[in-house]
Order: structure tokens, then sequence, then C-alpha cells
């Protein structure tokens, strides 16, 4: 009989992580045992769960909470159970589906039946991480059709800028004299000029 560990994940330094830390501490895991990353589940570039593959022996056993706290990427994440469970030969069981218990059904079909859950779910994480992505790039699109502005307000121009901005338009003054004259870069204030012939909200 191997040793018991836990892994917990959340995806930012903001999300608790005590649903996950209650399950697995009343399951008695060692606290020593139990890692935990503040990372998106994007890939396995991940800290705390790299220093648990190295830890795990030959017949330890590791409780997740859910397949979605293991990673969202699917072919990661098959490819790290098989890993676990083939390389390494450690059992896993993900305590939100039970199903997924390597400690059961080592047979064919319970192997077999078992693969196919996982394989589903590792698809279902994946396709909700791509839906979370397209619905804020929708929010983001939608935001800025409104007008909302993102990133920092612009500086507001000079109060010279336009007398600066006609002088280098008639060719009484050069670029790089009115750029000085304003106070930024020759690149800035063409930038600025751009602007400023499109629109009048200057």
């Amino acid at each position: 009989m191997g040793k018991c560990y836990g892994y917990v994940r959340v995806s930012t330094r903001e999300q608790n992580e005590d649903r996950q830390l209650i399950a697995l501490q009343a399951l008695s895991i060692p606290k020593k045992n139990i890692y935990m990353d503040k990372q998106s589940g994007k890939d396995f570039k991940r800290p705390q769960y790299n220093r648990l593959v190295r830890r795990l022996r030959q017949n330890d056993l590791l409780y997740i909470k859910s397949i979605d706290r293991l990673g969202r990427n699917y072919s990661e994440i098959l490819e790290q159970w098989r890993i676990l469970t083939r390389e390494k030969k450690v059992d896993i069981v993900v305590l939100d589906m039970p199903i997924l218990d390597t400690r059961r059904g080592k047979d064919l079909m319970g192997t077999f039946l078992s693969d196919i859950v996982l394989q589903v779910l590792s698809f279902v994480a994946e396709n909700e991480r791509s839906d979370i992505r397209r619905r804020q790039a929708e929010g983001i699109a939608a935001a800025k059709a409104r007008g909302v502005r993102f990133g920092r307000p612009p500086k507001p121009l000079p109060e010279n800028f336009c007398s600066a901005y006609q002088q280098w338009k008639n060719g009484t003054m050069t670029g790089t004299a009115a750029a000085q004259e304003c106070g930024m870069s020759l690149s800035t204030f063409r930038y600025k000029a751009g602007i400023y012939e499109k629109t009048d909200l200057f």
C-alpha cells in the first residue's frame, strides 16, 4: 500500500480553494501530501503539480476533486493520466466522478469504460474553457461597439496642439518642430495628428 496524496487547483489567487481542501482533508490525507496551484489549467506547467508528480511512486494514490481541477486541455489531461497510471503506476480517484477510480475495474472492460468517461469529461473541460474565451471575446467586442474604451484613457492634447498642427499642415513648421512645440516625440505627434484629422473629439 502506497501513500495518499491530493491535488488542488484554482485558476486565480482570488478563487477559493476551501471546497477542494475540505474534501481532501476528510480523507485524512496528510497536509504535507496535498499540493496546490493557483494557476490556469490550460497546461501542466505548474510548479506544485510537477513537484507532486516527481514525488509519486508506484502504488501511491492520488485524489482530485474533479477532472477540471487536473486541467482543461483535452489532449494533455489524457497524456498526464497515461503517465500517472501506466508509467508511474499510480492510482487516481476523481471524487466527483466515482467511475474515475482506477482502483476499480482493472480488468479490460473496467479500463475501457473508465477511459471512455475520462475522454468525454476531458473534452467537456476543454470545451468549457473554449466557451469562456469565446464569451469573453464577444463581451469585449460588444462593449467596444457601445463605445466602451479599454486600457488607460488617452492623455488630453496640449492647448497649443491645434496651432502647431495647422502650421505643420500649412508647411510653415516642420513635423519635428511641431512635435517639440507640443512636448512629444515626432511619432506621437504624427499619430495624434492622424486621429485629429479623423475626429472632433479632441
